[in-house]
């Protein structure tokens, strides 16, 4: 450590630098994900404890009673409430129809477009996604045009083989098909996702199952499904997650209302009339957190399940 002359006569010793090269590089990152960390907080986590404080109130903007603490009983009256399990079967008995067709069509689709016997899969990559790419809000009213059952081009493509089109919109039975087809619309993602996935296969894999003598069905089962596990398992938490939180397709279509015979009372809609329409900020909060803990739940156990089913490159478990 250097010695400073002072005019005094004083001796004295130089101080270290006031921040070092790593708590400088730790502040300048900081700085630079402020504007994130101050979103996250003013819109996502201080809403979040928000909403969980209304759950033991009684807020309500359509009666003048005051605010006061009122326990459990928001969670008692949302246990009670048959419209919350109502709304609960309807979200669940559309996932299970809608789950897997959203996962299976695009991993479908992008083993074709990766399959070397395709020309232009490049271009059909970009068709693909370029519905993705459309405001989903205006993907709705079209589709809710071309499912329409006298002008709809649907049925009437059906009416030139002489098919009768169905209700789409408005017969039970064929709601969940019709918004299971509006919700194709925008696989172009998943498709992209998937083809990134299976490009990422070591090529020497098939190579070596061949000399093996493993088919394409041998090839997919034990080369192609183990390396894309991790695509899958990703796919599948964020299917799940979406599915649950189903809402802007009923909300379009119908504006929520639950047409036809309560087929499309998902949760978040019940979540959102209770919220918008009744104004019951308590009710609508409580069941917001009553989504969250579904969702949590399902994404823990999916974790959970992921050590017996994901496998991953260089793992050495």
């Amino acid at each position: 450590m250097s010695i400073v002359e002072l005019e005094s006569g004083k001796v004295a010793t130089s101080r270290p630098p006031r921040f070092s090269l790593s708590r400088l590089e730790t502040l300048w990152g900081l700085f630079f994900i402020s504007p994130w960390i101050i979103g996250f907080t003013l819109l996502t986590l201080i809403p979040m404890i928000a909403t969980f404080v209304f759950t033991f109130t009684n807020i309500n903007l359509i009666q003048d009673d005051p605010i006061r603490f009122v326990g459990l009983e928001n969670y008692a009256n949302l246990v009670n409430d048959p419209r919350t399990w109502d709304a609960l079967f309807v979200t669940f008995k559309f996932a299970a129809i809608a789950l897997p067709v959203g996962l299976l069509l695009p991993f479908a689709l992008a083993l074709l477009l990766n399959s070397k016997s395709l020309r232009g899969s490049r271009y059909f990559q970009a068709l693909f996604f370029m519905p993705f790419v459309i405001p989903f809000v205006a993907a709705i009213f079209a589709w809710s045009g071309m499912l329409n059952p006298e002008a709809g081009w649907i049925n009437g493509a059906l009416s030139a083989f002489g098919i009768t089109g169905p209700d789409w919109l408005n017969d039970p039975s064929w709601i969940y098909p019709s918004l299971i087809m509006i919700g194709l619309w925008g696989i172009g993602s998943a498709i992209i996702i998937n083809v990134a996935g299976l490009q990422n296969v070591p090529t020497e894999l098939y190579d070596a199952s061949r000399v093996d003598g493993a088919g394409w069905w041998g090839q997919l089962r034990h080369v192609t499904l183990p390396l894309m596990s991790p695509v899958i398992f990703y796919s599948i938490t964020l299917g799940v997650i979406g599915v649950l939180q189903y809402f802007l397709v009923p909300l379009v279509l119908n504006s929520g209302d639950g047409r036809p015979a309560g087929s499309t009372f998902f949760f978040n809609v019940h979540i959102y009339k209770t919220f918008f329409t009744f104004q019951d900020m308590s009710a609508g909060a409580t069941l917001a957190w009553f989504l969250f803990l579904i969702i949590m739940a399902f994404t823990l156990l999916l974790f959970w399940s992921a050590r017996y089913w994901v496998y991953y490159a260089g793992d050495t478990k």
